[in-house]
């Protein structure tokens, strides 16, 4: 089982990338936003996944080992293979893949090419429980963000939530609200999360 390649970035194209690892060439299918992070001659860890079929193994990367994580949920939904979860990928971020889920925003999901509306509805119902126990983020929330940062998130989040379709009326006055009520500074991944429990009820 390949879990990892470390090596320089031998070429990149529209839709995957080859690591030359110790001169070796591994061909990586990747989403856009892990090849955007692929400066091509850099050297690059690169977190893979294998997957085996019976006419191909087929290499797939990822910057980041949470957009693996979201990769390997996505394929367990039936009609969802490798491809279609890249393409869900390079349209969504973790975070909003997170909150569309939560959300049941079957228009959000269906803004990913080949995802249509019976699956971006399958998306939303067979994922819900299981999504909202994966990180959005590898970068742990840390308790004394400043002050700052705090703003931008909150900002941030509230764009998020009126890009799903919120009033933003509704929610300034959610994330206000949330603010107030926590003992301490709330991050942009844990505000919407809270935001989209606090719209639901």
């Amino acid at each position: 089982m390949i879990a990892q390649l470390s090596g320089r970035v031998a070429v990149l194209a529209r839709d995957h990338a080859v690591i030359d690892v110790s001169g070796v060439g591994y061909l990586v299918q990747a989403s856009t936003r892990t090849l955007a992070a692929l400066p091509q001659g850099d050297f690059v860890t690169v977190h893979a996944e294998l997957i085996v079929r019976d006419d191909a193994l087929t290499l797939f990367g990822f910057v980041e080992s949470v957009e693996r994580d979201w990769f390997r949920l996505l394929i367990t939904v039936q009609g969802i293979g490798p491809r279609v979860a890249l393409n869900i990928l390079s349209t969504l971020s973790p975070t909003e893949l997170a909150a569309a889920i939560a959300s049941g925003s079957r228009a959000t999901l269906g803004r990913a090419q080949g995802v249509g509306a019976r699956l971006a509805a399958r998306l939303a119902s067979e994922l819900r429980d299981r999504a909202a126990a994966l990180p959005t983020s590898d970068v742990a929330e840390s308790t004394s963000v400043a002050m700052a940062q705090t703003d931008d998130d909150a900002r941030a989040a509230a764009s998020a939530l009126v890009n799903l379709g919120y009033r933003r009326a509704d929610v300034v006055e959610v994330i206000d609200r949330l603010r107030q009520a926590a003992d301490q500074p709330m991050a942009f991944d844990a505000l919407v999360r809270a935001a989209l429990r606090e719209i639901a009820r």
